[in-house]
């Protein structure tokens, strides 16, 4: 598989994400459902702090993709839902824990609430294999 990072423009190097990936000859896509702060036993975790919470999130991304034989690096796109826009700078201070170098193309949106009360942030993703 190869995958080619499409930036016509250099604006988005700052701000930490690809407008697109091309990938050929890819065999294998993983969609990920929205994670979120939630325990392996579905409890919510670390209400009220939101850096903890996109962490966990991240982190239960990243057990997803290995439990689908795919890890981080063959993440293509992310999108990301919070309750509250003003924490985009935060989520992004997270996201530069667990994706370094060349960024995931990504969609931000704001909610107004996500599946379980407390919750603040969701993840989800696509990884090509």
């Amino acid at each position: 598989m190869q995958k080619t990072q499409i930036n016509p423009w250099t604006w988005q190097d700052q701000r930490g994400f690809s407008q697109a990936w091309k990938v050929e000859d890819g065999k294998t896509v993983v969609f990920v459902s929205g994670q979120t702060s939630v325990s392996a036993d579905g409890q919510v975790m670390h209400e009220g702090d939101f850096s903890q919470q996109a962490r966990l999130a991240f982190e239960n991304l990243r057990t997803v993709l290995e439990a689908a034989g795919a890890s981080l690096d063959n993440v293509v796109k992310l999108g990301v839902f919070l309750v509250d826009m003003s924490r985009m700078a935060d989520y992004g201070m997270v996201k530069a824990e667990f994706f370094k170098g060349k960024q995931p193309a990504s969609t931000a949106v704001g909610v107004t609430s996500l599946a379980a009360p407390g919750l603040m942030v969701e993840i989800e993703a696509i990884a090509v294999l």
